[in-house]
C-alpha cells in the first residue's frame, strides 16, 4: 500500500498505478477505522480495480463546540486494517495541504444542507460537501463508497454530484452493526460501558418503527410516537431529532407508505450518535 501525504504525490502515484480503463474506487474516511469502514473497502475492492482510501479529519465540518480536537485518531491501527484489506493507495493529507492559507471557496448544497444533521450542526454539510468535492477532484474516482448510516450526508452528496456533473457513481453500502444492534461508529469509543448499553435505544427505537410499518401503520406521527415510547425507556438519552423523511430531499413526509427514511440522532452522555433505517414502499421486499 502506498501512502501519500500531498495532493501532488497522490496524483503522481495514481498516474503510475492507473492503467487504461481501470476503475478507481474511493473510500473517504476520517480514520478511526472500524468494521463498517472495512465493509466499504471490501465493496470498493469488489467493484474497482484500484482502491484509494483517504484519511482526513476535516476541520470545516466541525462546529467550534464539537469534538474536532478529541476526535479519535488511530493511525497505526488504520494502516494495518487497510493493508489487510489490500488497499492500493492511502491519501492522508494535512489540514494545510487541503486548506492552504486563504482558502475561501466552499460548496453549499442549499436546502438539503439545513436538514437533519445540518439543522443540528450548522455549517456541517458545507464542510462535508467541500472536502468530498476536493477528494473527487484529486482522486478522480469512477465510484465512491459511503455507508447508509450517514443518510443525510448521502443525500447532500448525491445532489452535489448531480448538480456539479461529477462523473462518478456514489455507491451506498448497508450500515454495519454490532450483534446487539448498535450501529458502528468511530464515536462509539467515547461511550462508557453504561452509555454503551443506553446507546442501544437508538436501534431499538428504529426497529419499533419498522415493526409498526410492517403491521401497516404508516403515518409518520404514529411512527415517531412509537420511537419516542422506546426512547422513554432510557431517560438519560437526549433525542436530537427523530424524523420520517424522503431519503432524497430529507423533507418530512406525512406517511411512509411510499417508502421513507426514519432517521434519529441522540446524545448519549456527551456523545452524539446517529442511526437510520429505510422503510420500503408497501409490497416491496
Amino acid at each position: 500500500m502506498r501512502i501519500t501525504r500531498t495532493i501532488a504525490e497522490a496524483r503522481a502515484a495514481l498516474r503510475e498505478l492507473r492503467s487504461e480503463g481501470q476503475i478507481v474506487g474511493l473510500v473517504p474516511t476520517m480514520g478511526a477505522l472500524h468494521a463498517g469502514h472495512a465493509s466499504l473497502v471490501r465493496a470498493a475492492c469488489a467493484q474497482s480495480d484500484l482502491v484509494v482510501v483517504s484519511i482526513f479529519v476535516n476541520p470545516t465540518q466541525f462546529a467550534p463546540n464539537e469534538d474536532f480536537a478529541k476526535y479519535p485518531r488511530t493511525w497505526e491501527d488504520d494502516c494495518a486494517l487497510l493493508k489487510r484489506e489490500r488497499v492500493n493507495l492511502l491519501f492522508a493529507p494535512s489540514t494545510q495541504e487541503m486548506y492552504p492559507d486563504g482558502a475561501s471557496t466552499f460548496i453549499e448544497v442549499v436546502g438539503l444542507s439545513g436538514r437533519l444533521d445540518g439543522a443540528s450542526r450548522p455549517g456541517h454539510f458545507h464542510g462535508v460537501a467541500t472536502v468530498v468535492a476536493k477528494l473527487f477532484q484529486i482522486i478522480q474516482p469512477a465510484k465512491a463508497f459511503f455507508g447508509q448510516k450517514d443518510a443525510a450526508q448521502i443525500a447532500v452528496l448525491r445532489r452535489m454530484v448531480r448538480d456539479l456533473d461529477f462523473n462518478l457513481e456514489l455507491v451506498v453500502c448497508p450500515t454495519v452493526r454490532e450483534p446487539d444492534g448498535l450501529a458502528l461508529s468511530s464515536r462509539n469509543r467515547y461511550l462508557s460501558p453504561d452509555e454503551r448499553r443506553q446507546a442501544l435505544v437508538l436501534s431499538r427505537a428504529l426497529r419499533r418503527t419498522e415493526e409498526q410499518a410492517a403491521q401497516g401503520i404508516t403515518g409518520s406521527e404514529q411512527l415517531v410516537r412509537a420511537a419516542f415510547a422506546v426512547f422513554a425507556e432510557e431517560p438519560e438519552v437526549r433525542v436530537d431529532y427523530c424524523k420520517v423523511v424522503n431519503p432524497d430531499t430529507l423533507e418530512d413526509v406525512a406517511d411512509s407508505a411510499g417508502g421513507a427514511l426514519v432517521a434519529v440522532a441522540a446524545f448519549v452522555g456527551t456523545t452524539r450518535l446517529i442511526d437510520n433505517i429505510v422503510l420500503h414502499p408497501a409490497g416491496h421486499h
